[in-house]
């Protein structure tokens, strides 16, 4: 049965309501980057770029690099906004436009994230490159759906307790990124650890201007949290929600994270763009080689 319009919403050219694109213009290797203006510092490694396109915070660019078709797309910031691009990208892979129904045939996308972090562990330096083996998400997307299959139970029980986590907020969930692609992407000489995905950046990680916080203990107590020897090491804002729709969606998702600042030690990097143009190169090379 086809999709409702008010569902399923395509612009006046076929494209897909927010993201502007058209299945054609979609690798099946997708890099997202959080900065629109971010991915020209991807692309501009590719042999050549076939599409380009920019809507809203949305930059897409479609090319190729040592051959491999590869998709760029700028999510913005946050787990709301990963809601929004990973809905259509898989649309744009799993569903028929013409008929506007879903396919027999389901395909699975790769999808890494590359992106800035600030890391909670002392010995996690800045400019540093960290690839996230789990996430744990403050955000609450995850229980808009059906997802209790894929996530972690018994260790967002033990992190509540821990936390005492104000009641107030949303339950903490906990989702794993693909193996097959962390093993693509790994190497001796990044960190791996637990990320901790936030709902903002300033009072949701421990940030103080001039409001008072609900609880001014929370990195130190995140810091030292351990579960099964799992600790906390580091925190943005998309991981959880990335792996999550990822999960559900069945598509491959790893996050790989520069860390910009260390909130223990109170460094910040003075060479941020350096830092994320070596981890843009690292990327590359891993999923072309």
């Amino acid at each position: 049965m086809p999709l409702q319009a008010s569902e399923f919403i395509l612009n006046e050219d076929g494209s897909i309501y927010h993201l502007n694109l058209r299945p054609e213009h979609l690798a099946d290797t997708v890099i997202t980057v959080g900065d629109p203006d971010r991915v020209d510092k991807v692309t501009q490694h590719f042999d050549e770029v076939e599409f380009s396109i920019k809507k809203r915070e949305f930059h897409t660019q479609t090319g190729t690099y040592r051959g491999k078709r590869i998709t760029v797309i700028s999510t913005g910031i946050g787990t709301d906004n990963i809601d929004i691009v990973f809905n259509e990208l898989d649309a744009l892979a799993n569903i028929d436009f013409e008929k506007k129904e879903v396919k027999k045939q389901l395909k699975s996308l790769d999808i890494i994230r590359i992106g800035t972090t600030g890391s909670i562990q002392a010995d996690i330096p800045i400019d540093s490159f960290l690839l996230s083996e789990k996430a744990i998400g403050f955000d609450g997307l995850l229980h808009f759906y059906q997802s209790e299959k894929f996530l972690d139970s018994a260790f967002s029980e033990a992190f509540i307790k821990h936390m005492d986590w104000f009641e107030k907020k949303a339950n903490p969930y906990v989702v794993e990124n693909s193996k097959t692609l962390q093993q693509k992407l790994d190497s001796e000489d990044i960190f791996k650890g637990i990320t901790a995905t936030n709902i903002g950046f300033y009072g949701p990680q421990g940030r103080s201007l001039r409001l008072g916080l609900q609880d001014d203990q929370m990195n130190a107590k995140l810091s030292h949290f351990k579960y099964l020897d799992q600790k906390i090491t580091n925190l943005e804002m998309e991981t959880s929600g990335i792996y999550g729709m990822s999960k559900l969606l069945g598509h491959h998702a790893v996050s790989m994270n520069v860390i910009l600042a260390n909130r223990v030690t109170g460094e910040f990097s003075s060479t941020p763009k350096k830092t994320m143009e070596n981890l843009i190169g690292y990327c590359l090379d891993k999923l072309t080689s």
